[in-house]
């Protein structure tokens, strides 16, 4: 039973930023729509951009879309299925101990 409720909050984890996204692309399409729809209009001289629902929009879209691409992202490195130069970083291995240069110093003192 735990197996199936953590699986459905994975799930609503993944589907609750995709709907953002949705709905933050659907108000930016309706503020570019309207904008539009008074340009052809013959009573408005001037038409006039709604920004508020347009940069609400744009953030949420940027936020679903950057939670659900990260969360991809991640997955993805954590089986080794991104290249490398996404993978994390290794620390080096210690040197081993002798000349400070760390080269072959074939002069004789």
């Amino acid at each position: 039973m735990k197996l199936v409720i953590s699986r459905l909050i994975a799930i609503l984890m993944l589907v609750i930023p995709g709907l953002a996204a949705a709905y933050g692309f659907l108000l930016m399409k309706d503020a570019l729509f309207d904008y539009f729809a008074q340009l052809g209009s013959v009573e408005l001289l001037t038409p006039r951009f709604s920004w508020a629902p347009f940069v609400i929009g744009f953030i949420l879209f940027l936020l679903g879309v950057g939670f659900i691409g990260g969360w991809i992202f991640f997955r993805d490195r954590k089986h080794n299925y991104v290249s490398a130069r996404f993978q994390a970083k290794r620390p080096r291995p210690p040197r081993p101990p002798g000349n400070a240069s760390g080269g072959n110093d074939s002069r004789k003192e």
